[in-house]
């Protein structure tokens, strides 16, 4: 029994994704039994959706508490820090710095901004007053001005560290690398290693991917492949129909069966990375088709020729990659930051 059609079961999807997965060629024409790479996207798949049902881990719920405490600013208030402060990355008022458990260290400068003043205006009159006096309900608060106040970047202060996410993606990639970067050659995708897309690891242009140097070799090769999957799902037309939360999660879900069937560690990372972007196992479940068709390309392209199953793909079409259903165009952003989550507001450009 395909797999897709055993989800359905038990997370409902849209009828138009269901049909397309119960008519899909590409899962007829083999069997998992027969089809040993399709028994380790099972897998890993089975697995994924379990971590996501779980909900979020102790290291992601820390991390998304300590973001909230951040605030978003204005533009006018992030020229401000960027003028006096030009490396500010984190800041935030002095005792939201001590409810994190952190200091700000003696002597540093603040950084001034300007906070809005909330509050209930006057009447004018007696008449306006003793009628405001008479009523129930107060007045809706107003913007009445703005006042000086001052924030610290990280940098400033000392204590605990803050809780950051670390994917501790862990194994020996061998020769799967080399063959992957073969493949991005065959695709007409250039690869190049830069650190101007830090704090991001890795970013896909279309066509050009770019990987921040400096990441393990097991780390590295799955933001490889995840920008991989970007390239070959969300560089289209399929693009303007999908949402940023599906497109990521259909990237890392990717990045996360190619892991595990190569034999990487993976823990948490991949569940922990698609639940930032609000992404959860009935999502991924509306996507299971493209998600294993993806899988199954690059792992045909990556594997030792002789050990490839006879009827796994090895070229990629984009005909037969069926769209998500949402449509809902999103701006491209920086892929698996470990510092750029959709919810975290902490950061300064």
């Amino acid at each position: 029994m395909p797999y897709a059609s055993s989800t359905a079961t038990t997370i409902a999807p849209h009828s138009k994704n269901a049909a397309l997965r119960r008519e899909s060629p590409y899962q007829q024409r083999t069997s998992q039994k027969d089809n040993p790479t399709q028994q380790l996207i099972k897998q890993a798949v089975d697995f994924l959706l379990q971590q996501l049902k779980a909900g979020k881990s102790e290291t992601l719920t820390a991390y998304l508490a300590a973001m909230a405490r951040f605030h978003s600013y204005s533009f006018g208030n992030i020229l401000q820090i960027a003028r006096q402060r030009p490396t500010a990355t984190r800041v935030a008022g002095f005792y939201a710095w001590k409810e994190l458990g952190r200091f700000v260290k003696r002597g540093e400068k603040g950084i001034q901004i300007l906070a809005p003043m909330v509050g209930y205006r006057r009447r004018k009159d007696a008449a306006d007053e003793e009628q405001s006096a008479n009523q129930e309900a107060k007045p809706a608060p107003a913007l009445i001005g703005f006042r000086a106040v001052y924030v610290f970047d990280v940098a400033q202060t000392e204590g605990a560290d803050l809780p950051e996410l670390e994917h501790n993606i862990t194994g020996e990639v061998g020769g799967h690398r080399d063959r992957l970067i073969d493949f991005l050659a065959q695709q007409n995708i250039t690869l190049e290693y830069t650190e101007n897309i830090a704090p991001a690891l890795g970013v896909s242009y279309g066509g050009k991917i770019a990987i921040l140097p400096g990441q393990s070799k097991a780390e590295e090769f799955v933001t490889l492949v995840h920008e991989v999957a970007h390239e070959l799902l969300h560089k289209t037309e399929r693009r303007t129909m999908t949402t940023a939360t599906v497109r990521e999660t259909e990237a890392e879900a990717v990045a996360f069966i190619v892991g595990q069937a190569i034999g990487l560690e993976m823990g948490r990372a991949s569940s922990d990375y698609i639940q930032m972007y609000a992404g959860n196992a009935a999502l991924l479940a509306e996507s299971l088709e493209v998600v294993q068709r993806t899988s199954a390309v690059i792992l045909g392209a990556i594997a030792v020729k002789a050990s490839v199953a006879q009827d796994t793909p090895t070229e990629f079409s984009r005909d037969t990659v069926e769209p998500a259903a949402e449509p809902a165009p999103e701006p491209k952003r920086a892929r698996r930051s470990h510092q750029q989550p959709v919810e975290a507001i902490a950061e300064v450009a």
